[in-house]
């Protein structure tokens, strides 16, 4: 489980193609703290680490998650954000993520403001029913708001701070990031559809 507020932000070191998912090598200050079958959400996607030393660790990235992700488009020197696993003793500055990565969005045009940045998104119209104004989501592993939200496009305000620490300032219109939908919202729709059934 993570919270959606982002420690760092890490370097892809390598990027070695398996027979169907791909090997990340990831550089970090705190991978000298990592152990093997460890978790740590990459652009919001939950990895288990296979290898860790005092600079870099490992993951092994399978199908299913190349298949839901943009972690297969990751190759040396992408700047990526890093969470690790939420401790029980940690206050929960964001929300309830659990690094299960529901689709991948397309940033389609933003906008400078005076003291913020907003960034519009475009998301498969299947995935409506979990979004609501100002309701949270994660996009690439940040926990953000629902600043607004129009038929299959929601935008997101980022303040300085967030534009600065995290990989925000790579995001460009075509640009494919990471969404997460609200755990609580996921389920009380699930529940929804098997009361109609």
């Amino acid at each position: 489980m993570f919270t959606g507020i982002i420690e760092e932000l890490g370097r892809i070191v390598s990027a070695t193609p398996l027979e169907g998912g791909s090997r990340l090598s990831v550089s970090s200050s705190f991978a000298g703290e990592l152990q093997p079958d460890q978790s740590v959400a990459i652009n919001g996607a939950c990895q288990t680490v296979v290898r860790a030393d005092d600079a870099t660790f490992d993951v092994v990235a399978v199908e299913e998650t190349l298949a839901k992700t943009t972690l297969g488009s990751l190759t040396a020197g992408d700047r990526v954000n890093l969470e690790r696993a939420v401790r029980p003793d940690q206050r929960l500055d964001g929300h309830l993520v659990q690094g299960h990565v529901d689709a991948t969005g397309t940033i389609e045009a933003s906008d400078v403001l005076a003291d913020s940045r907003l960034f519009r998104i475009s998301y498969a119209p299947s995935f409506a029913r979990y979004l609501i104004p100002v309701g949270s989501i994660a996009v690439d592993g940040m926990s953000l708001t629902v600043a607004r939200l129009v038929d299959d496009v929601f935008t997101v305000s980022i303040i300085p701070h967030t534009y600065e620490r995290t990989n925000v300032s790579t995001w460009e219109a075509g640009r494919r990031v990471n969404l997460e939908f609200d755990l609580i919202g996921k389920y009380v729709a699930r529940w929804m559809d098997t009361r109609r059934t």
